[in-house]
């Protein structure tokens, strides 16, 4: 079992979107357990009694922009400065519905740049000093939406698949340094941004009328829609695996953490699409290697 994070003393937690949903709840979460707690939001003018509220309790609220290029610097400040971060947590996100040919490049860009490069900046960042002190834990929070495709969320999908792939790769080059990486992929969460989904500037299509794209768009657009998971909870069950304590204790090295019943689903739905794939095309799939039995390399 690894010791990344199976300790006793206080750790320090840097934690992205700390101004509401997931990033605030850990943020509390770990401050309540006697954690060093460094949040971190957009906008810290906009919620003053949130900083005060982590500030009062011994921690630290700074103004991280994801999109700044420059992001990363927030870490290196912090670790020359002599604040060790042991767990990074990028729960920061947007999302942006609508028809995959309907985007700009500009919102294409801007997506990903939130939902992928900021993360990937922390994480750079993050890495080397994680790897040094053979001590550590980057935790990236997905969706169900980088599994399995879904109307109108093809852009936010993609940003997530790529964040999911990055952190599976993290997790195989750190693991000989002792480091810890979580994949924590989310069902519908009664979260703000469940209400702040943005949406192209350019109007629907009059082709995609009735269609499932035109239904769940209006659903995203205006907020109208289930929202089964509690936040509260999931982000109990998040820090037991960061902790490797309560029900996940023993089970410290997981990479992902499934969290939601409508998320359940959609594993589901991944896997008989794969095995469908399989029972197929299976047959050609191998039967169109060399004939000479050469094998892969890894």
């Amino acid at each position: 079992m690894s010791s990344a994070t199976k300790t006793s003393r206080p750790l320090t937690w840097l934690i992205t979107g700390s101004s509401s949903g997931f990033g605030l709840a850990l943020a509390r979460l770990a401050q309540s357990k006697g954690h060093n707690v460094i949040a971190t939001s957009r906008n810290p003018d906009r919620t003053p009694e949130l900083v005060n509220e982590v500030v009062e309790r011994g921690g630290r609220w700074i103004q991280l922009d994801l999109d700044d290029l420059e992001s990363g610097k927030i870490i290196e400040d912090l670790e020359a400065g002599g604040t060790a971060i042991d767990v990074l947590i990028n729960t920061a996100a947007m999302s942006i519905s609508g028809p995959l040919e309907s985007f700009t490049e500009a919102e294409v860009r801007r997506q990903m740049d939130t939902n992928f490069f900021g993360p990937y900046r922390l994480i750079r960042a993050v890495t080397p000093y994680m790897r040094k002190r053979r001590s550590g834990m980057i935790v990236n929070f997905s969706s169900g939406a980088g599994l399995e495709a879904m109307n109108s969320l093809g852009v936010y999908g993609a940003s997530k698949a790529a964040l999911d792939d990055m952190t599976k790769v993290l997790h195989k080059e750190l693991e000989p340094f002792n480091v810890r990486v979580l994949l924590v992929y989310l069902g519908t969460f009664d979260t703000p941004m469940s209400s702040s989904v943005q949406t192209i500037a350019a109007p629907l299509d009059s082709d995609y009328e009735g269609t499932q794209t035109e239904r769940l768009f209006n659903m995203l657009r205006t907020g109208n829609f289930a929202l089964p998971g509690d936040h509260v909870k999931a982000s109990q069950a998040v820090y037991d695996v960061i902790m490797d304590e309560g029900f996940a204790n023993g089970l410290g090295n997981e990479i992902m953490l499934a969290l939601g019943s409508d998320l359940a689903i959609t594993v589901k739905r991944t896997q008989d699409r794969l095995a469908h794939m399989m029972d197929v095309f299976g047959g050609i799939c191998h039967s169109v290697n060399r004939d000479d039995g050469t094998q892969a390399s890894w």
